[in-house]
């Protein structure tokens, strides 16, 4: 399998929607996922959108990429000057659209986690670095290392520019995972007002 980033496939606006879907299959179970939507039935349905959201807020302001046209694996990246989402950045990715969508109660629990996820990120990253968005392989394809030939790929890129790398995660088996690629876990917590632990982790710049 590929190993750099020219021989990826560069996600445009029409896989937007199948893209979405894959990453809701391959992330239903991911704690944070389950805290947006506790209800199964409702976290398949309206999950989407907000992938959808991610993904274009990547194909706007950063990069995505999949292992192949089958996006059997997918990888969301925004470099840090980009992280920062203002209003006109939400609307331009189809942010109203998700409110709408997604429910307003379910946007006020999205944005309350995502703020709390936004600080700590300031605060432990606060120089240029990319940021892995998010990374989400399909079911189907899990343990056959699209996972690492899409970090291989972009982490073969990054060292060449030195730049660290920041992610967080939910899931306590991501970080025995994130760590073999050399990120250290910064910053270890819960969410306020959820029983979801964070974990923020950073690849520091090569050289």
């Amino acid at each position: 399998m590929a190993a750099d980033l020219n021989k990826l496939f560069r996600l445009t606006k029409t896989q937007i929607k199948p893209g979405a879907e894959m990453l809701t299959r391959a992330l239903q179970d991911n704690p944070r996922i389950v805290y947006f939507f506790p209800d199964e039935y409702e976290r398949k349905i309206k999950m989407p959108y907000l992938f959808q959201y991610r993904i274009r807020l990547s194909l706007l302001y950063g990069e995505a990429y999949a292992t192949s046209p089958n996006m059997e694996g997918i990888a969301l990246w925004l470099p840090s000057e980009n992280t920062h989402m203002t209003m006109s950045r939400v609307i331009r990715c189809g942010g109203l659209s998700v409110l709408l969508k997604v429910g307003r109660k379910n946007v006020s629990r999205v944005m309350s986690f995502s703020s709390c996820l936004a600080s700590i990120h300031t605060h432990h990253a606060p120089f240029k670095h990319w940021y892995l968005l998010q990374l989400g392989v399909n079911p189907d394809y899990q343990g056959k290392g699209y996972a690492s030939v899409l970090l291989k790929a972009m982490f073969a890129r990054i060292d060449k520019e030195r730049l660290p790398c920041y992610l967080e995660t939910q899931n306590e088996k991501n970080v025995l995972i994130s760590q073999h690629y050399g990120f250290k876990v910064v910053e270890e917590s819960i969410v306020p007002g959820t029983k979801v632990t964070n974990w923020a982790m950073l690849r520091e710049k090569v050289g």
